[in-house]
């Protein structure tokens, strides 16, 4: 029987590019499950698992957060991390059309464009953090610098 071959999403095939360290976890998904159902799934502690959110702002540019699953985005702080009045999060039906990633599988890292993107400051106290590998199904660990890097994002305290 033949191997399986396994499927490399875009983010992988960046961070690969960019020689940078990963380790992917995979899990069985048929529909949207949130953060915490997956770090459940895979036993994984909340604190490392972050999930990736999209807004707009006045502006009508986009901007992308990456924040503790556990956590909410203050959006008044996001805003004023990218120099914003306010922003808000885009629809769910837009995902696919800015990120080029379904709900569920949106990652900084390999977007249809490169958007202005925060990662929490919790993040820098950590060695790993995992965030998703760019689809349903799939979760990325990696250091939170190679994700700054990758996704040429900078750190900024954006939870309440």
């Amino acid at each position: 029987m033949a191997k399986q071959k396994e499927v490399k999403t875009n983010a992988m095939r960046i961070l690969e590019s960019m020689k940078i360290p990963f380790q992917q976890y995979t899990y069985e998904c048929d529909e949207f499950i949130d953060g915490l159902q997956i770090a459940d799934m895979l036993s994984l502690p909340y604190e490392k698992v972050y999930k990736t959110l999209v807004t707009v702002g006045n502006s009508k540019n986009y901007y992308v957060f990456v924040v503790p699953v556990a956590e909410e985005l203050d959006l008044k702080a996001a805003a004023k991390s990218v120099g914003e009045k306010s922003v808000e999060m885009i629809h769910v039906k837009d995902i696919n059309m800015v990120t080029g990633y379904v709900r569920g599988g949106c990652t900084a890292v390999g977007m249809k464009k490169q958007y202005v993107t925060r990662i929490d400051s919790t993040a820098r106290m950590l060695d790993k953090m995992i965030v998703s590998g760019g689809r349903v199904g799939s979760q990325l660990e990696l250091s939170p610098q190679d994700l700054a890097r990758a996704a040429g994002a900078e750190f900024a305290d954006i939870i309440r």
